[in-house]
């Protein structure tokens, strides 16, 4: 079975940490980390092996002051591509990010500097997103003459509705700081978005796999359901992950009052 350590790399790099945490890097720092075709394979080799080498949370990072700028624009223009190529290239971005959404890992996307066009594209596949304070959101495709290919009017208009993707995507509105949190771009604002995203990753290894798997893949497959699908679906999962060997031990700790108690914490 191939593992990451056996993938050719040149955009991306991958390390695994002994708790089996996986840190992802966007290396292409001098393009503010912008999606070119040969990223994006390495962004599906990496995310179809995860899941089978023994990853237990993953943090997707990026060299640089900015997360990522989106589709590499300059590729784009010297490759004149035809509808049919561009159709090609969309479909890849499509496979990258399912792959991400659907793997079963949880993704812990550490959000900074620009987040705009395929970049957050590319966040939105992420479980979790945290954003620091230099993280801007945009989607600048109208002000460029182009249209969104990589799974925004899904995920995206998802996060915070159709309303606010149309408007950002014809008058350029940016969303930064708490109101990006507010409309749902990101799940937290820090200081240190990779140390956050890092803490994140830990406390969600901490689970047994297979209920992550179940909730980072189960909800969204559950959310392209009818209700009466998603309600048989729900029922199906919840019998296979709530009677696994691995929640034995802790349901008995909750039982005989030994486990922790789920409380806020003390200000």
């Amino acid at each position: 079975m191939r593992q990451l350590s056996d993938l050719n790399l040149e955009n991306l790099t991958v390390t695994v940490d002994a708790d089996g945490i996986a840190v992802v890097t966007l290396n292409r720092a001098a393009k503010r980390n912008a999606l070119d075709e040969a990223t994006v394979e390495e962004l599906i080799d990496v995310f179809s092996t995860m899941p089978r080498s023994g990853v237990r949370a993953c943090v997707l990072r990026a060299e640089g002051t900015h997360f990522c700028a989106g589709l590499d624009l300059v590729e784009h223009w010297k490759a004149d591509r035809s509808a049919s190529d561009f159709m090609h290239v969309c479909l890849r971005w499509h496979e990258a990010f399912n792959k991400m959404e659907y793997g079963g890992v949880p993704v812990i996307a550490a959000l900074k500097g620009a987040v705009v066009g395929g970049g957050l594209e590319l966040a939105s596949a992420a479980h979790i997103r945290v954003a620091d304070q230099s993280t801007y959101f945009g989607l600048p495709e109208g002000q460029r003459g182009l249209f969104t290919g990589g799974g925004a009017t899904i995920r995206v208009a998802d996060l915070i509705g159709k309303a606010r993707m149309i408007d950002m995507m014809l008058a350029g509105r940016l969303y930064r700081g708490q109101e990006a949190v507010d409309v749902g771009l990101a799940q937290y604002l820090v200081d240190d978005s990779e140390a956050k995203a890092m803490e994140l990753a830990r406390a969600a290894a901490q689970n047994p796999p297979l209920s992550n798997f179940a909730i980072c893949s189960a909800i969204s497959h559950m959310q392209n359901m009818s209700a009466l699908d998603a309600a048989y679906a729900e029922s199906v999962v919840a019998g296979v992950v709530n009677t696994q060997e691995a929640a034995k031990e802790r349901l008995r700790a909750f039982a005989d009052g030994s486990a922790a108690r789920i409380k806020p914490v003390e200000a």
